[in-house]
Order: structure tokens, then sequence, then C-alpha cells
């Protein structure tokens, strides 16, 4: 319910119309604690990433950023089908890895990730489409708040992001920096009201 209502209010504050909305409901409602024909119903994040986007980077998830260089184009922007690499944080001593689904808005995305959500009582599972907003201060996607299935909701910390990996070659002599865009109002309308969750 509260991801309804959540979903409804970031909808009316970015002024997305009611075909979307309608598609990000069916999308929502897809959350899934289980594997599919291909994979194990049990997965941690690293190979369930590998294996839908095509990214074939190995070993911890914190090491995915700094791996990709030179192998993989990255950047600070989320593209559809893009690894969003997330660096260790607190109890997340290995980081995270989970690739963007669908860009809602320029602060809300939708993932598809294992081993974040315990659904019924067990780790490692499947979640397709759950929502990631972007909290950092300078609408930069270093810092999101992401989908928790037992809060349903955003859960309360803001996970620190290295960046996006995208499943293409790099640019020669390619130089990657954050930019500001501290500037966008709605991001900070999204930021105020996700505070409040």
């Amino acid at each position: 319910m509260m991801k309804r209502i959540f979903l409804a209010l970031a909808m009316a504050c970015t002024g997305i119309g009611a075909p979307l909305a309608a598609r990000m409901q069916t999308d929502l409602d897809a959350v899934s604690g289980g594997g599919s024909a291909n994979l194990p119903s049990s997965l941690q994040c690293v190979p369930y990433a590998r294996s839908i986007s095509g990214i074939r980077l190995y070993g911890d998830a914190h090491t995915w950023w700094q791996q990709a260089q030179g192998h993989y184009a990255r950047g600070f922007a989320p593209r559809v089908g893009a690894v969003m690499a997330f660096h260790p944080h607190g109890r997340m001593v290995l980081g995270h890895v989970a690739m963007v689904s669908r860009i809602v808005n320029p602060r809300m995305v939708l993932l598809r990730h294992a081993n974040w959500s315990p659904i019924n009582g067990r780790r490692g599972q499947i979640e397709n489409d759950v929502m990631a907003l972007d909290v950092s201060p300078d609408n930069d996607w270093s810092a999101v708040r992401v989908w928790f299935d037992p809060i349903h909701g955003l859960g309360s910390t803001a996970w620190p992001v290295d960046g996006f990996i995208y499943n293409k070659k790099p640019r020669q002599g390619e130089h990657i920096a954050r930019e500001s865009t501290a500037d966008d109002p709605i991001g900070a309308i999204i930021a105020a009201f996700s505070k409040a969750f």
C-alpha cells in the first residue's frame, strides 16, 4: 500500500501522465520472491546482475566499479540496462550491484536485483522493478534510498553509489566526473518528500 501511495505522490510531483502511471503500477506489482527458469531461486547480487545485464565482471560487488574501468563505459547517470554499483556502507561491506530496468524520472529508477530484501523470511531473493530514489544533495546519484520489502517502502538509509556501469566499451581516453544538478526543483521536492518516509 505504501508503495502505491509513494508512487502516486512521486508521479503527481513530477507530472507523469496516466498511461505511464498504469504501466508503472503493473511493473510495481511484479515484485517477485522467486527466480526464473534459468536461475536458482536464491542468489547473491553479483551473479544475478551479471546474468540480466550482460556485464561480464566477477568478484565482490564492491570491486565492479574499478574492474569496469577500461572495459566498460561508466558514468553517473542511470540508463536502462546499466548496473548501479553501490559503495560499501555500514553492514553492506561487500557493496551491491543492481540493474536499472526503467527510468521513472530524473530522480527515480526501477531496479532488478537479488539479495537485498528478505522476502517471506528468506535472504537471496530476486526483486524486479523496485524503486530507487536519488537522495544525493547534488542530485548526482551518489546516494540512493531503495525499496525494502519488509517495510513495504523505501528504506531509510541513503546508500552511497559509485556510479553506473554501461554494457558498452568506453570511449578512447574517457574521463568521467560527477556533475551537480542541484538546481533541479523537482528533485528537491522528491528529496524533501522522501525524508518523510
